[in-house]
C-alpha cells in the first residue's frame, strides 16, 4: 500500500479537509465529488441521468503551463459566478454604495452662525418687548383711581426730596360674599375703616427706602375736626386721611394706595402663599387663627389672620404693627421676584387680583407700582411712630400719645432725605 493509500485509509471521511489527489484523478471543478465516478457506458445501467457542467480547466500555479491571455482590449473580463449564477455582463464588479452618499469627514458639519443666534435674541427680545408694553397698558387700564385724594390745599407742605407713599389696609368687606366673610372672620361690619397705615419713604440717592407704621389709635390733630384717633381721620375718605398725615409729619405725600380684606386674600394665593417667620404661637378664634413657631408659607386667609389679630405681646397694637411690616414686607418681595414675573402662570393672575383689589391716586400707574415693588425689595428699614404713654380724648376715649421730640427727628429725617437717626428706630422689629 502506498503512503497515499495509507493516508486516505488513516483520515477520517467527515472531518472536513480534502482528500490528497490520486495519479490521475485531473483537476475537480467546485461541487464536484471528491472521488472519480466509474463511468458507464452510455444508456447502460449506472449512467448518470443528468450532466454537470464542466468547470473551465486552468493550469496549477507552477505547472509551467501558459496561461490564457487577457482580451486585447480593456481590462479583465469578469467571469465570476453571483449566488451560484453566472453573472451577466462582461464589467467588473462594483461595490455596493450607501444612498446617501459617502460621508467626507473632511468636510464639516453645518452649523448655526452667528448672525442666525443674533436674529434669534433679537426676535424673542421684540417679542418680550411688546408683551411688556402690553402688559403696561393692561394694568394701567384695569387701576382704580381715586379721584381728588392729593388735590393741592392751603398750606399743603411743598414737595420734599425724594418719594412718599401712603400705604393702607382697608377693613372693607366690599367683594366678599357672606360665605367668605365667614370663612375668613372678617364680621359684618358696614363702611370701612383702616387695619393698618404706613408711609413709605423712598429716596432719591443710594441709601436704603423707610417704612414707618403710623398706629390707627395714634392721637391726631385732624383738620376741621377734634383732636381723635388716626383711624377716625380714615372715616371721612381718603382725602383727609391723607391731609391729616401730611399736617401730623410735615412729608409731602406724592403716592396713595389702599387693598381691602378681599384683594389682600387673592394676592397672597396669586403667588402660592408668601413665607412668615411666625416669632411666637398664635391662638386666635376670633381670626381664625392657629398657627405654631417658627418659618412657614402662609395662604391668604391665614395671612389676613396674622396681620389683624392682636394677641401676643404687651402693647397688641405695636406687636401688630410689626407683623404688618413683615408681612408687607415678604409678599412684595415675592411677588417682584423672577420667579413670579416671568412665570405667566403667576404673574398674570398676580397682576389681576392686584389690580382688583388696590386703587391708587389717579396719577399713579404701572411704573410707579413697579418702583414701590423694587423699593419694598430692597429691604426697608421698618420702623414705628415713637410713643410715648396714652392720652385721654375728648369723648373719654384713650389713644397712644407719640414722643413728641423723637417723632419730629423721624419726620425730618424724611423730610430732608436722609437716613433716620438709630436712636428713634423700633429695635425690636
Amino acid at each position: 500500500m502506498s503512503e497515499d493509500d495509507r493516508t486516505r485509509a488513516m483520515r477520517s471521511p467527515g472531518d472536513g479537509r480534502p482528500l490528497p489527489p490520486r495519479p490521475g484523478d485531473g483537476l475537480r471543478a467546485g461541487g464536484a465529488p471528491a472521488h472519480q465516478v466509474p463511468s458507464a457506458p452510455a444508456g447502460g445501467p449506472g449512467a448518470p441521468t443528468h450532466k454537470l457542467p464542466v468547470a473551465p480547466q486552468y493550469p496549477e500555479p507552477g505547472s509551467g503551463a501558459a496561461s490564457p491571455s487577457p482580451a486585447p482590449d480593456g481590462p479583465p473580463q469578469g467571469r465570476s459566478r453571483v449566488y451560484g449564477r453566472a453573472r451577466a455582463g462582461s464589467s467588473p464588479v462594483q461595490p455596493l454604495r450607501s444612498r446617501r452618499g459617502p460621508s467626507d469627514p473632511s468636510k464639516p458639519r453645518r452649523r448655526v452662525s452667528g448672525r442666525t443666534i443674533l436674529k434669534i435674541v433679537a426676535g424673542l427680545l421684540v417679542a418680550l418687548l411688546v408683551a411688556g408694553v402690553g402688559m403696561f397698558f393692561w394694568i394701567n387700564s384695569r387701576l382704580a383711581g381715586i379721584d381728588g385724594v392729593l388735590d393741592d390745599y392751603q398750606g399743603r407742605p411743598a414737595d420734599t426730596p425724594g418719594t412718599n407713599w401712603l400705604l393702607v389696609g382697608s377693613d372693607s368687606r366690599k367683594g366678599l360674599s357672606a360665605a367668605e366673610r365667614k370663612k375668613l372672620r372678617t364680621g359684618q361690619a358696614v363702611g370701612q375703616r383702616t387695619d393698618s397705615m404706613m408711609l413709605l419713604h423712598i429716596p432719591e440717592g443710594s441709601d436704603k427706602p423707610t417704612l414707618v407704621s403710623l398706629p390707627r389709635d395714634l392721637a391726631v390733630d385732624i383738620p376741621g375736626r377734634k383732636r381723635d384717633k388716626l383711624n377716625a381721620a380714615y372715616n371721612g375718605g381718603p382725602q383727609l386721611l391723607v391731609r391729616t398725615v401730611e399736617s401730623v409729619t410735615g412729608v409731602h405725600v406724592d403716592h396713595y394706595m389702599e387693598i381691602g380684606f378681599a384683594g389682600f386674600v387673592g394676592i397672597v394665593d396669586a403667588i402660592g402663599g408668601v413665607e412668615i417667620n411666625v416669632r411666637a404661637a398664635v391662638d386666635d378664634p376670633k381670626a381664625g387663627l392657629k398657627l405654631k413657631k417658627g418659618t412657614q408659607v402662609l395662604n391668604g386667609a391665614q395671612a389676613l389672620g396674622y396681620v389683624r389679630t392682636r394677641k401676643g405681646g404687651a402693647l397688641p397694637d405695636f406687636e401688630r404693627t410689626k407683623r404688618q411690616r413683615q408681612f408687607l414686607g415678604a409678599v412684595v418681595k415675592k411677588a417682584a421676584s423672577p420667579g413670579v414675573l416671568i412665570n405667566p402662570f403667576t404673574s398674570i393672575p398676580l397682576a389681576m387680583s392686584a389690580t382688583d383689589a388696590v386703587s391708587v391716586d389717579g396719577d399713579t400707574g404701572a411704573f410707579d407700582l413697579l418702583s414701590l415693588g423694587l423699593a419694598m425689595g430692597d429691604s426697608p428699614v421698618t420702623t414705628v411712630v415713637p410713643f410715648g404713654g396714652t392720652e385721654r380724648l375728648a369723648d373719654g376715649g384713650e389713644a397712644i400719645k407719640s414722643d413728641r421730640p423723637k417723632a419730629l427727628a423721624l419726620f425730618n429725617a424724611l423730610k430732608a432725605d436722609k437716613p433716620v437717626p438709630k436712636d428713634v428706630i423700633d429695635t425690636g422689629n
